[in-house]
């Protein structure tokens, strides 16, 4: 059984808009796109794990974009996953949702940031929303 021992999320965009959208940055510059805090409480028996949850909506503008997203633990990257993003003449909207998994975190308060940066030379991707980015950090049994 597990308990939970903190939640965190944060909304930055709750829509898909072409207005207010914005291009991913070209490698090796990023996006920030969430961050959330975390805290551990100090536990000398039981291990934990942080389980978070990203989803962000694309728009591919040209070529076809391969976008690396991560996401850091205090600055430190624990999790990447690479998503094509294609655009005129195919599909050119994608909601991209990935999960991650933190496991045995020290105690303490930690930042945990979602970014993403765009890896193929002359295409342009553009986040539209919507971007949401949540944790929740969970006492396991052994």
């Amino acid at each position: 059984m597990a308990r939970i021992l903190d939640k965190a999320a944060v909304q930055p965009r709750r829509s898909f808009n072409l207005a207010t959208s914005f291009t991913i940055r070209r490698s090796p510059g990023r996006t920030r796109l969430a961050t959330i805090r975390l805290r551990i409480p100090v536990s000398k028996s039981q291990p934990n794990r942080v389980e978070l949850v990203a989803t962000v909506g694309v728009r591919g503008v040209t070529g076809i974009a391969q976008i690396l997203f991560r996401i850091f633990r205090d600055g430190r990257e624990i999790f990447n996953t690479l998503q094509g993003i294609e655009s005129t003449g195919s599909e050119q909207n994608y909601v991209v949702t990935f999960q991650a998994i933190d496991r045995n975190v020290r105690s303490g308060t930690h930042v945990y940031t979602v970014t993403a940066e765009n890896r193929t030379a002359n295409t342009r991707a553009d986040v539209v929303g919507p971007i949401s980015f949540s944790g929740l950090a969970v006492q396991t049994s052994s």
